[in-house]
């Protein structure tokens, strides 16, 4: 609960920053995946204690779910001040930035999905778990 509104908290300062981004459409973007995974870490960590899993897979979910909100807010917010079109042509400018900043975007952005997809499959196999086992 704590990093969903700490995340949240990131996402409404970005939204102060926007002007000041070299993409303010992406730094718009940058704002709200902030408050938006903010706001879905807030509402899984209500559900949390209904995730039935192993210890493992728990971990698992838990770091991954955790890894992609922080990370997806923070390289948006990179691709905001870089300028960088990497994934994201609606949002990009007309002109890439630097290879090395479009290809950092890329793969951090990939990893992102990476993480998100495999905790929220873990993450519904613990409340089918859930729902299982519990009486109709």
């Amino acid at each position: 609960m704590w990093h969903g509104m700490f995340l949240f908290l990131l996402g409404l300062l970005t939204g102060f920053l926007e002007p000041h981004f070299v993409n303010m459409r992406m730094g718009l973007a940058a704002h709200l995946e902030g408050v938006m995974n903010g706001i879905f870490l807030l509402a899984l960590g209500c559900a949390w204690t209904r995730v039935r899993l192993a210890p493992a897979a728990h971990a698992i979910a838990f770091w991954t779910v955790l890894y992609s909100a922080y990370v997806n807010w923070l390289t948006t917010t990179l691709a905001a001040l870089w300028g960088t079109v990497a994934l994201s042509p609606i949002t990009g400018m007309s002109h890439p930035a630097k290879p090395w900043k479009e290809m950092l975007v890329t793969v951090v952005f990939l990893t992102v999905g990476v993480a998100l997809l495999a905790g929220t499959i873990l993450i519904l196999w613990g409340f089918r778990r859930r729902a299982s086992a519990e009486p109709a």
